[in-house]
């Protein structure tokens, strides 16, 4: 995977907002993406992750504020933007009672790839997606995890510079999300730029940079070593219990602890640095009759970055200059 920086920027986006109504769905959002790069938008359900890719894709006009993708206007040119990237959803349109490659002798038509081209495009992107041998299959009858390798294939049928996925791996199996994402590293290795929103942090560790937003707002703009490296202001110890909800129930809200939440069946307690000690919990949970069979200061992962930035502001977001 190509790392970021590499190129100048194909997407710049200053002030971006969307408001329905009285909604304010993605308020005041600023970010750039270089070209070559893979570049994650990482928030959950309802944050703000698809209005912003939609207004990136020109489907959706902003409410405010400016932005250009592949140097047109997302706000007045948002045909020649579709025209020229490539856009992928979780409910990305294959028509189920059209066979593999008929999908894609469908799409390439789509967007215009030319005769001479188009038999060896398709060969290239069957071989790429793993349908060899399956190119007569109806798609209606492929598992989920094939028909996204399908659509993607479908979506990057012209060899677009940009590819938009959004939540591309919602509903797929784990083995089917990490041959995708194989997929995705083949094609930035070539220099296609991607942007990739999820809601999976295993999936963002991943990307060359990671935008998280939360409630419409971008909270954090880093790599994800970056962001585990300097977010947390605290130490992070990992506590293992009899009782892990009645744990944190007991540490919620003590002095000198920053944040409390469970992971898996641990807990993750951030204390304030030089503030408390592993022993000082193992003494409030023994007082709540909590019994503790360990308690030891881990690394942070990208879910602790994001639950401490969730209650926080902005502080990681490098502002870009103005568009010009």
């Amino acid at each position: 995977m190509r790392e970021s920086g590499r190129g100048e920027p194909i997407i710049e986006v200053r002030g971006l907002t969307r408001r329905f109504g009285d909604h304010v769905a993605v308020d005041d959002v600023t970010f750039s993406v270089d070209e070559g790069e893979v570049f994650g938008f990482l928030g959950p359900n309802g944050s703000g992750k698809s209005t912003t890719i939609r207004m990136l894709c020109g489907i959706l006009t902003p409410s405010a504020g400016e932005g250009r993708v592949l140097g047109y206007d997302i706000a007045t040119e948002g045909e020649r933007i579709k025209q020229s990237i490539g856009y992928m959803s979780q409910r990305f349109a294959l028509y189920e009672d059209l066979s593999v490659r008929e999908n894609l002798e469908f799409y390439a038509g789509v967007y215009e790839v030319t005769a001479r081209e188009r038999r060896a495009r398709i060969e290239e992107l069957i071989a790429m997606a793993g349908l060899t041998g399956r190119e007569s299959q109806l798609s209606g009858q492929l598992s989920g995890g094939w028909k996204q390798r399908l659509a993607l294939g479908c979506a990057i049928a012209h060899r677009p510079r940009l590819l938009f996925l959004d939540e591309p791996t919602a509903g797929v199996d784990p083995v089917s999300r990490r041959t995708f994402w194989t997929m995705i590293h083949g094609l930035a290795n070539e220099g296609v730029t991607i942007f990739v929103t999820t809601h999976y942090l295993d999936e963002a560790e991943h990307a060359n940079r990671i935008a998280m937003i939360h409630n419409g707002v971008l909270r954090a703009l880093a790599s994800p070593a970056e962001l585990k490296r300097t977010s947390l202001q605290g130490t992070l110890v990992n506590v293992v219990t009899d009782a892990p909800f009645e744990a944190v129930q007991a540490l919620e809200g003590q002095p000198g602890l920053r944040d409390v939440s469970l992971h898996g069946t641990d807990v993750h307690v951030l204390l304030d640095p030089d503030a408390l000690s592993g022993d000082d919990i193992v003494e409030r949970l023994r007082r709540a009759n909590i019994g503790v069979a360990s308690v030891r200061q881990i690394e942070p992962t990208l879910e602790d970055v994001f639950i401490s930035l969730i209650g926080s502001s902005p502080t990681l977001i490098p502002r870009p200059s103005p568009l010009v």
